[in-house]
């Protein structure tokens, strides 16, 4: 770190000068500039690599009881700086101030949840079929993981990522989101200062197209997580199968919420509300689908309108504001882009403006678009902004078909109070994760997260079910005679 301003990768156990580096801009007002962070080169991220290549089996011979202490450290620290980095992350990604703070209390829960899960790595003893034989079933290291996240949950997605790698005895080399390197920059500083062991976390920040590639290209990389877009996705696991190493990718989705005639339609308006406008309406697990029976879509809608109409947009660490900005000014772009179409292919658009606040900064409008069909772009394609369409359908059967009439499958949701309707949907919705008489958006730090279909890749990310990834099975014999 050069000075207050500037802020370097860190590798190999020292932070690194880069040959340049990029302003890191507050979306709520672009004429604050936050500090100047590196940029890594493909030469940076080899360096890195190596340094966790290098430092990676005496972080796995270390045992235990090293990592779960240095995981419950760091934990402490992120739980006791929640107000101060929360207010760094709503700066820099425009996440209103209370979700934002959510955000790093959550982050130190996951670290705390992995603390314990350092020490429950168990394995299986077994008696052979063959008389005198031992059989053990263990769960090894993978060695070196690459990390890499997005930037709409910027300290909650890398934590519950680089979290369990170094639990099970990896070492990490972790690339960030370009536009939101503040929050990943801090988190490593807190591991860093929480005793984590030179070489075994490292810090590239940069592009994808530079930092990213030359992670995915390299042949001393053993697993790669991945969270971000479908197509970046899709091509990253294409290249780590080719090379034959483990791969994991979060891709989005495009989650239907099913309002019920039965359903009590204020708490249906606040799940609603919740999941597709609350962060921005930027989270893969957001309602973007509302699919509504017949019977009470004229009056859900009226009540959508009214609620929607009433979020007061401003800036994310204004308490008052509902809604911040749009991270960036193509992502905002994109928004709008969606609203248009959405109205040029026969959609009512309510909202969706862009907006000239005190400050300058990318803000918009939450939008409603009702009058849709599921064949319509806005239900095809991921939005990720607060941007939230209404279908229109008769009754359950034709709810449930609907909303599995997707490529998507991350999380669903069903607003009923009919018993028989909610179960029949736990069982048929074609998602990872279901949600009944709740927001689709919002899962527990100790339980799996991940989707089905083009949602999702690989095995299930937190909770007892990432040791599937970041651990490797082995079997062994012993005849002790």
């Amino acid at each position: 770190m050069a000075d207050s301003a500037t802020f370097d990768n860190y590798v190999g156990g020292r932070w690194v000068r880069p040959g340049d580096y990029a302003e890191n801009v507050n979306p709520s007002d672009l004429s604050d500039v936050i500090g100047r962070y590196a940029q890594a080169g493909a030469d940076t991220v080899e360096e890195a690599i190596d340094a966790a290549r290098q430092a990676w089996p005496g972080w796995a011979a270390a045992g235990p009881v090293p990592r779960s202490r240095l995981l419950s450290r760091a934990a402490g620290q992120l739980a006791s700086r929640a107000a101060e980095l929360g207010d760094l992350l709503a700066r820099e990604l425009g996440k209103p101030i209370a979700e934002a703070v959510a955000e790093v209390n959550r982050a130190a829960q996951i670290f705390d949840f992995f603390a314990g899960e350092a020490l429950r790595n168990t394995g299986t003893v077994i008696d052979s079929v063959r008389p005198g034989l031992i059989a053990e079933m263990h769960h090894d290291p993978m060695g070196v993981v690459g990390v890499i996240t997005p930037w709409n949950f910027p300290i909650a997605i890398p934590a519950w990522k680089i979290a369990p790698a170094l639990a099970f005895g990896n070492a990490v080399v972790f690339k960030p989101a370009g536009i939101t390197p503040g929050s990943a920059w801090e988190l490593t500083r807190i591991l860093v200062e929480a005793g984590v062991p030179e070489g075994v976390m490292n810090l590239v920040m940069g592009s994808g197209s530079v930092a990213g590639t030359a992670m995915t290209g390299s042949a001393a990389v053993d697993a790669i997580s991945f969270t971000g877009s479908q197509a970046v996705g899709r091509k990253l696991a294409g290249a780590c199968v080719a090379r034959g190493i483990k791969v994991q990718c979060e891709m989005g989705g495009k989650n239907p919420l099913v309002v019920l005639g039965d359903a009590d339609l204020d708490h249906a308006v606040d799940c609603a509300v919740n999941g597709a406008f609350f962060s921005n309406g930027q989270r893969c697990t957001a309602s973007s689908r509302l699919i509504v029976t017949a019977d009470v879509h004229d009056e859900f809608v009226d009540r959508m309108r009214a609620r929607v109409g009433s979020m007061v947009v401003g800036d994310a660490r204004d308490p008052a504001s509902a809604v911040g900005p749009i991270s960036s000014a193509e992502q905002l772009e994109s928004n709008l882009a969606y609203v248009r179409t959405a109205g040029a292919e026969g959609g009512e658009v309510h909202g969706g403006e862009r907006l000239q606040l005190a400050t300058e900064g990318y803000y918009m409008s939450p939008a409603l678009v009702t009058a849709t069909s599921n064949d319509m772009t806005i239900n095809r394609e991921e939005v990720f902004g607060p941007v939230a369409s209404v279908i229109r359908v008769a009754d359950y059967d034709e709810a449930l078909a609907t909303a599995n009439d997707t490529e998507f499958g991350l999380s669903s949701g069903i607003c009923t109070s009919s018993l028989a309707h909610a179960t029949d949907f736990k069982r048929r919705s074609q998602a990872g994760m279901v949600m009944v008489n709740a927001p689709t958006a919002g899962v527990d730090p100790h339980v799996s997260f991940g989707g089905r279909k083009g949602s999702s890749y690989g095995p299930r990310e937190q909770g007892a079910s990432a040791r599937e990834f970041y651990t490797q099975h082995k079997t062994t014999y012993t005849d002790p005679r």
